[in-house]
C-alpha cells in the first residue's frame, strides 16, 4: 500500500526546453525558403505537379481499362451536365463545355488524389449565375433569357452584335477596348469572379489557411447543399413551365433504375446522354422553336476562342462575391479528396489540392470558363466504374474535346426545358437529405438544428446569406456547448483507483470528507459564471455566503457576550454554542481538470479565486490532471504561490493521487491536534 501510495503522489519533472528567439525563427525560416539547390528545385516540382511521381510508375495492364471505361463513362455523363448548368451560371452552354475541358487537363497535371473529378458542379453554377445576373442587371441589359436570337456566332458573342437588345457596355478585355454586349459581358463578370476565386484559393495555401475548412461542419454543408438545391428547383421553373419534350419522368425512371439495380450494373446507365438525342431530334425535326418558340440552346460553336485576360475593371465588383466561391470549391474539394484517399488507402495532401483547384479556377479563366470544384456525383461515379488513376480526367476531357471540335453544332435544337430536367434530377440526392432529418434529430440534435438552420437561410434567403448564417450559427453552437458544458461529482470505482459520475454509474464509493468536482469544457470567460455555479451547486457551499454567516454568527456573539457581562460577572459559556458556525461535511475539495484544454486568463484568475475563499473557510482545494499548457497558465499566474513552491502540494497527476494526499493530511492534522 505504501509503494502504492507513493507511485500515486510522486511529481513529475518538467522538462527544460530552450525557447527560440523570434529573430532565430525568422531567419531560419528565411535561409530555408530562399535556399536553392538541384534537390530542392525537383522536390519543388514534383511537389507542385505531382503527376511527375505517379506517371512513370503507371501499370499500363493493370490501371488502363479502368481509368479508360471510367474517364468515358463520366465524360459522357459530363457534356449534358455541362451544357445545362450554364443555365445556372447565366452563361452560354459552349462555356461549359470550356470549363470541363481546362478543369480535367489541369487536375490532372496538379492535384494528388486518384479518383476526384472535378469540373461542373451545379452549386458553384448556382453562386456563379446569381453574381452574373446581378451585374448584368446593373449593366442595364435585360435578363430576359430569350431577348436575343438563337443563333448568335463567335462575332455576336463577344462584340453584342448577336443582342437584340441595344444596351451594350465599354469593356476592356485583355488589351482591347471593345463595345460588349449581353454574353460577352456576363462571361467577362464569370471569368473575373473566378479567377479571383483561384487567387484566393492559392492564397490561402501559401498562407497555410486551410483550417478555414474545419469551420464548415458536415451538417451545415449538407443543409447548405439542399438549401441551395431548392434555390436552384425554383430557378429552374421558368424552364419546365414551357413545352416539355420530352417528359422529365423519362430521366427520373432512369436514375430510379440504376439506384435499385446498381450492383447488378457494371456501368452506369447514360440517361442524360439519351434523353438530350432524342429531345434534341424530336425538337429538330419537329421545328418546335419554329411553331412555338419555344427556348431552345442555340448553336454552340465550334472549337476554341482565343483567350483573354480577365478585365481588372470588373474585379472590383465581384472581389467580395468570389470569397465563399472560394471557400465552397476547397472545402468541397478537399473534403472529397480526403474521403477517396481514406476508403482506398493512400494519402492527399490538403494544401496541394487548395492549389490545385485554385489553378484549375485561375488558368481556366482566361479561356472563358467559370468557377469549379469536385463534384460529388461524378466522383462516386468514377470510383464505382473502376477509376485508378487521374489518366481517367484525360480520358474525360478528351470526350469533351470531341464535342467541341465536332458535336456541337448538333445540340442546336436541344430544348432549355430538357436542361431544366436534367438539372432537378440531378439534386435528387441533395434533396433526399430530408429523409434523414427525422435519424439525424435522433442521433444529434444540434447537428439537426444547424442542417435545418442552414437550409432553410440558404432556400429563403440566398446561398451567400445561407453560407454565412449557417458557419456563424455552427460556430455560435460550438460556443453555447462549452458555455453549459457537463459538471460532475465523482465517486470511486470500488477496488480500483478510478473515479467517475455518480450520477451516471451506480455502486461508486463517495470519499470521505472530500468532494471530486468535475468540470467538462475549456475553462475561459465566457463560462467562467457558469464553473463558479456549478461548482457551488455541487459541493454544496457557497464560500463568501459561509464567510457573511460566519460574520454575523461572530457579531451576534459578541453582543449577546456584551449583555451577559453587563447582568454578571461571570459569563454562561453555554450560551454561544447554538451561535457556533456548523462543522462542514468535507474538508477538502479536488477539481478534476482531465476535461480541461485551455484556460484563459479569466479562467487562471477563477482558479486563484475558489482556491483563496474555500481556504479562508477552512477548505483546501488540489488541482487533479492538469495538461501542461494549464499549469503554464496557473503558474503564470502565480496560483502556486510565490516561485510555485506549493506546486506539490497542490497540483497532482491523477484523482486518486489528489485523494490520498488529502486523506493522509487530514490524518495527520487529526493526529497534531490529538
Amino acid at each position: 500500500m505504501e509503494g502504492c501510495k507513493l507511485t500515486e503522489t510522486c511529481h513529475l519533472e518538467r522538462r527544460v526546453r530552450r525557447r527560440r528567439e523570434a529573430k532565430e525563427i525568422i531567419l531560419t525560416k528565411l535561409s530555408h525558403s530562399f535556399s536553392c539547390s538541384v534537390t530542392k528545385v525537383k522536390s519543388t516540382l514534383t511537389d507542385f505537379f505531382p503527376v511527375v511521381r505517379w506517371l512513370p510508375k503507371y501499370k499500363l495492364k493493370e490501371y488502363v481499362w479502368g481509368d479508360v471505361m471510367s474517364g468515358l463513362i463520366v465524360g459522357i455523363i459530363l457534356v449534358p451536365q455541362a451544357i445545362a448548368y450554364c443555365l445556372l451560371a447565366g452563361l452560354e452552354p459552349i462555356y461549359g463545355l470550356y470549363t470541363s475541358f481546362f478543369a480535367n487537363i489541369i487536375y490532372f497535371f496538379m492535384g494528388t488524389s486518384k479518383h476526384v473529378s472535378v469540373g461542373i458542379f451545379s452549386l458553384m453554377s448556382l453562386m456563379v449565375g446569381q453574381v452574373v445576373d446581378r451585374e448584368v442587371y446593373l449593366a442595364g441589359f435585360d435578363l430576359n433569357e430569350d431577348s436575343k436570337p438563337a443563333t448568335p456566332g463567335l462575332d455576336g458573342i463577344f462584340n453584342g452584335t448577336g443582342v437584340s437588345s441595344p444596351s451594350t457596355v465599354n469593356l476592356t478585355l485583355g488589351a482591347y477596348n471593345i463595345e460588349c454586349g449581353k454574353e460577352c459581358y456576363a462571361i467577362s463578370i464569370a471569368a473575373a469572379l473566378t479567377f479571383l476565386a483561384g487567387v484566393y484559393q492559392v492564397l490561402m495555401a501559401v498562407l497555410q489557411l486551410g483550417f478555414v475548412s474545419v469551420y464548415l461542419s458536415a451538417p451545415m454543408l449538407d443543409g447548405f447543399a439542399t438549401g441551395a438545391s431548392l434555390t436552384i428547383l425554383t430557378v429552374q421553373a421558368k424552364y419546365l413551365l414551357g413545352l416539355k419534350i420530352p417528359r422529365h419522368q423519362v430521366l427520373v425512371a432512369g436514375k430510379e433504375l440504376q439506384d435499385r439495380y446498381k450492383n447488378r450494373l457494371k456501368i452506369p446507365l447514360p440517361t442524360e446522354l439519351v434523353v438530350v438525342a432524342a429531345a434534341t431530334l424530336v425538337s429538330h425535326f419537329a421545328d418546335l422553336h419554329g411553331r412555338y418558340s419555344s427556348s431552345i440552346s442555340g448553336a454552340i460553336p465550334t472549337g476554341f476562342i482565343p483567350p483573354k485576360v480577365p478585365s481588372f475593371d470588373l474585379m472590383t465588383k465581384v472581389a467580395f462575391d468570389a470569397i465563399p466561391l472560394a471557400v465552397i470549391s476547397f472545402a468541397f474539394t478537399v473534403s472529397l479528396s480526403e474521403m477517396f484517399a481514406k476508403k482506398h488507402g493512400y494519402t492527399v495532401r490538403a494544401n496541394q489540392e487548395m492549389i490545385a483547384i485554385g489553378f484549375c479556377n485561375i488558368i481556366p479563366s482566361f479561356f472563358h470558363c467559370f468557377t469549379t470544384s469536385a463534384a460529388l456525383a461524378k466522383t462516386m461515379v468514377k470510383d464505382s466504374t473502376g477509376c485508378q488513376t487521374q489518366v481517367s480526367s484525360l480520358v474525360s476531357a478528351f470526350v469533351v474535346l470531341l464535342v467541341l471540335l465536332v458535336f456541337a453544332p448538333f445540340f442546336y435544337s436541344l430544348q432549355k426545358c430538357v436542361l431544366a430536367c436534367i438539372i432537378i434530377v440531378s439534386l435528387r440526392g441533395a434533396l433526399r437529405k430530408f429523409r434523414d432529418v427525422p435519424r439525424q434529430w435522433r442521433i444529434n440534435k444540434v447537428d439537426a438544428i444547424v442542417w435545418m438552420v442552414t437550409m432553410s437561410a440558404s432556400a429563403l434567403v440566398s446561398v451567400e446569406i445561407g453560407l454565412l448564417i449557417g458557419v456563424v450559427f455552427s460556430m455560435l453552437c460550438v460556443v453555447a456547448r462549452t458555455q453549459n458544458p457537463k459538471v460532475a461529482l465523482l465517486g470511486q470505482i470500488q477496488h480500483t483507483s478510478h473515479y467517475e459520475d455518480i450520477r451516471e454509474y451506480d455502486n461508486l464509493l463517495a470519499v470521505p470528507k472530500v468532494k471530486i468536482f468535475r468540470f467538462q469544457a475549456p475553462l475561459y470567460y465566457a463560462n467562467k459564471d457558469n464553473f463558479l455555479k456549478s461548482l457551488y451547486k455541487a459541493v454544496g457551499l457557497e464560500p463568501f455566503i459561509e464567510v457573511t454567516k460566519r460574520k454575523k454568527a461572530e457579531k451576534k456573539a459578541k453582543e449577546l457576550a456584551a449583555k451577559q457581562a453587563k447582568g454578571s460577572d461571570s459569563t454562561n459559556g453555554d450560551a454561544n454554542l447554538g451561535l457556533v458556525p456548523r462543522d462542514l461535511d468535507f474538508h477538502t475539495i479536488i477539481l478534476d481538470c482531465s476535461a480541461i484544454s485551455f484556460i484563459d486568463t479569466t479562467g487562471m484568475l477563477t482558479f486563484k479565486m475558489v482556491i483563496k475563499d474555500y481556504k479562508d473557510v477552512g477548505v483546501r482545494v488540489l488541482l487533479a490532471c492538469c495538461n501542461p499548457p494549464v499549469i503554464d497558465a496557473l503558474k503564470r499566474g502565480s496560483v502556486f504561490g510565490p516561485d510555485d513552491k506549493e506546486m506539490e502540494s497542490m497540483s497532482f497527476h491523477s484523482v486518486h493521487g489528489a485523494t490520498l494526499f488529502a486523506q493522509d493530511s487530514a490524518a495527520t492534522v487529526g493526529d497534531l491536534a490529538v
